[in-house]
């Protein structure tokens, strides 16, 4: 029932509904937007996403390579498209389909690995993902609404685990983030113990779960008396005087972290590098970590709704990477941008794209649904949460580019939107 359009009409769509353009401001300040400005803002939105480049897609569209690298230069920042992004997410996060997916307080964060081609300061070897090549990695942070709300550019060999808290503390958006999924690789003791102190939930999933340590507060005879099936399974006492020392410290490295003085990054980066034996605050974090890791494997181990809930979570990130993977398909994938800066921008031109394909796919399945139930077709809400907007069948990555912005909304109804395929429709039950 959907319509089948191209990725240039999705991005006319939903910036005539979202405005995203807007934010993406020149350098220079308040000046006077060309009319043509719009047109050529997608055009490099489209180059940057699809991993065409300038020169391909000005070929393709007709636009000379002047003109799009101008607009380019003065327009894309890594600020500007991070504000572009947070408008389409929030116009997604106040869509009624999207609150069948989820309330936007559940998060997750995954890297994914690009290659690049040339030579590259940020890029490494890493035979695993590369072959014999090299490439960087693109750190996302993904609301259980399927929206991506942060990315960053990372060396592909680079702990993923320093940059979990960073994209939910810097979170632009609308959505109330206060939980947050990740793979293995997020399941350090000191993001338990920071996530906590600020208020936040890590709720990881973590390979070979039973063999980490799980720790207790007291004597093992007294947990073993009270508790005979899991006593014996906390198999250390925890330091409570270390922590207890050191709380006020543990306060502080919170604050900075939360108020933005330091990055969670830097932070968490210091600590894990750091040996207990010689720093008393990494080692009462780790501690405190500690604890909090225990607390989290009790509760994953005991209820299986929570553990199907994480997984689900970590599943839609995997899902938009597979989204994001097919629209950068020029180029067989790899990337070309050589300086940090050009690649961040490029990540984000993508995050743009695919949060756009995800938002037009959410208004037309909703769309679908209300007219199938006007039709007498019964379709319970709980289903509803089973759809999952990063499919994109619908929607046409490839061949030539064209941007027509007053046509493509000429061809709108009065509410805004195309009319569905009533061709597809299913006939009802009887």
């Amino acid at each position: 029932m959907l319509p089948r359009v191209p990725i240039a009409s999705v991005l006319v769509e939903i910036d005539a509904r979202t405005g995203f353009t807007d934010y993406l401001v020149h350098a220079g300040g308040k000046v006077s937007r060309p009319p043509d400005l719009r047109r050529n803002l997608l055009y490099v939105i489209i180059a940057e996403a699809t991993n065409m480049g300038l020169s391909a897609m000005a070929e393709s569209c007709g636009v000379s390579y002047n003109v799009l690298a101008w607009t380019a230069e003065w327009y894309f920042r890594e600020e500007t498209l991070a504000a572009a992004n947070a408008a389409v997410v929030n116009y997604h996060h106040r869509l009624p389909m999207s609150q069948a997916f989820g309330s936007g307080t559940l998060s997750s964060s995954d890297g994914q690995k690009f290659p690049v081609k040339g030579k590259s300061l940020t890029a490494a070897h890493l035979s695993r993902y590369f072959a014999r090549g090299q490439g960087i990695s693109s750190y996302t942070h993904v609301s259980d609404q399927h929206s991506t709300f942060d990315t960053k550019v990372i060396a592909a060999t680079a702990p993923e685990s320093h940059y979990v808290l960073d994209g939910i503390l810097g979170n632009q958006s609308d959505l109330p983030v206060t939980e947050h999924a990740t793979d293995t690789h997020g399941a350090t003791l000191a993001n338990f113990a920071l996530f906590d102190l600020v208020g936040l939930q890590l709720s990881p999933r973590i390979r070979d779960l039973g063999k980490i340590t799980l720790y207790r507060t007291g004597p093992k005879a007294d947990f073993t008396s009270r508790y005979p099936s899991a006593g014996n399974l906390l198999t250390r006492r925890l330091n409570e005087d270390l922590v207890t020392s050191m709380w006020d410290d543990l306060l502080r490295v919170a604050a900075s972290v939360k108020g933005g003085h330091a990055s969670a990054a830097l932070v968490v980066g210091k600590l894990c590098a750091s040996r207990r034996q010689q720093n008393a605050l990494a080692a009462a974090i780790k501690e405190y970590g500690a604890l909090r890791r225990s607390v989290y494997a009790a509760r994953y181990l005991a209820d299986e709704t929570y553990r199907r809930r994480i997984g689900r979570q970590l599943n839609k990130g995997e899902n938009l990477h597979s989204l994001k993977r097919s629209l950068a398909y020029a180029g067989e994938g790899a990337l070309r941008r050589r300086h940090h800066e050009q690649q961040a921008e490029q990540m984000w031109c993508l995050t743009i794209a695919a949060n756009a394909v995800v938002t037009w796919t959410s208004e037309y399945n909703s769309l679908a649904v209300t007219a199938l139930r006007r039709a007498g077709r019964d379709i319970d809400d709980a289903v509803l949460a089973h759809i999952w907007p990063t499919h994109h069948e619908n929607v046409h990555f490839y061949g030539t580019h064209s941007v027509d912005v007053d046509g493509e909304l000429a061809k709108l109804d009065a509410d805004g939107y195309r009319p569905l395929r009533a061709a597809g429709m299913p006939a009802l039950a009887g």
